[in-house]
């Protein structure tokens, strides 16, 4: 390549969002199992701002790139890299943590090992929006053991990650109880919730005892604080799987494990194996190519709009919009 530099969004130390700077960087050297990819797309996603903040720590190097998802075309290859090739479509969901850059820039430098081929049929925007939803779903179903036939809990199914999971756990064979504001009822049914409830019901515990009276045998906690009525909707042997983020509060006794011989489970996609990022891969391309998942509202911004999405994504959250930088603007 002639061009040295790139244009990039980056912060020179943690904290706020007004700490990331819209610049130029030069452009990525690779080694030799690193593929150079010229970006099309870059999510924001709420875990690119616990990086950017220290709230999760991880290993990075400064100027750090923000960004962790990432589709685009292959520029160049590493001398050892194989089955990529200088113009193939390709996404990633890994970078941006643990020693390596982030996406929000024109060129992105990727582990071979961590870089997949999208199939020519695929949106590109698609990709870079269900990335990170379709991944975390179904690596964290996964993890907590969800089988066919299993009833599932669902809070907060109509968001990014939420639809994702009602999604995937349908995929799974179980049966899913979705909980959603009210004029969001239709969307869940429509990905394949079996029961839609009123998130804002106040009685909204009772209901959901009433439609799986054996108790959940997993109850996704995408909610920010976690109950023992939480624990109580379990069934023995049950599983709180929690993916709500890093701020997630708790306000029960342990007895109520205990006694039934439920756990809680954590899952954090940043801890998934590059062998579990390739079946994620493998289960994302599957969906996009058959269309039973897509994103509900994708909003493309200019790369120079990263410190504004951050922030927006603090102050408001995300609400099943999925908002993608395009370096090219």
């Amino acid at each position: 390549m002639t061009q040295h530099r790139m244009a990039a969004a980056f912060i020179t130390c943690r904290g706020s969002a007004d700490n990331i700077v819209f610049g130029e960087l030069a452009i990525p050297t690779l080694g030799p199992k690193d593929v150079l990819v010229r970006v099309s797309y870059a999510a924001v996603n709420a875990v690119d701002t616990f990086v950017r903040s220290g709230a999760y720590r991880t290993s990075i190097e400064f100027p750090f790139v923000v960004g962790r998802d990432a589709v685009g075309t292959v520029v160049e290859c590493g001398s050892a890299v194989v089955g990529f090739e200088p113009g193939m479509q390709v996404w990633s969901n890994s970078l941006g943590y643990d020693g390596r850059q982030g996406s929000a820039a024109e060129y992105a430098a990727i582990p071979m090992q961590r870089l997949y081929r999208l199939p020519d049929s695929v949106d590109p925007a698609h990709a870079a929006a269900l990335a990170h939803p379709v991944a975390t779903a179904y690596l964290a179903l996964r993890s907590c053991g969800l089988r066919n036939g299993d009833t599932v809990v669902v809070s907060g199914a109509a968001g990014n990650v939420g639809s994702a999971l009602v999604a995937m756990a349908v995929r799974i064979g179980a049966r899913v109880v979705a909980t959603a504001a009210a004029f969001d009822a239709h969307h869940c049914r429509s990905i394949g919730a079996d029961v839609v409830l009123d998130s804002r019901d106040p009685d909204l515990s009772e209901r959901i005892a009433a439609v799986a009276p054996g108790g959940a045998d997993v109850f996704v906690a995408t909610h920010p604080a976690i109950s023992g009525t939480d624990i109580d909707l379990l069934a023995e042997r049950g599983r709180l799987l929690v993916i709500a983020g890093a701020r997630t509060q708790v306000d029960f006794a342990l007895g109520a494990l205990y006694m039934r011989s439920r756990s809680i489970h954590g899952f954090a996609i940043s801890t998934a194996t590059p062998d579990e990022l390739a079946e994620a891969a493998a289960i994302l391309d599957a969906v996009l190519v058959d269309g039973t998942v897509t994103p509900r509202r994708v909003e493309v911004l200019p790369l120079a709009a990263a410190a504004a999405a951050h922030k927006r994504i603090e102050r408001d959250g995300q609400h099943g919009t999925r908002i993608l930088l395009e370096p090219g603007r």
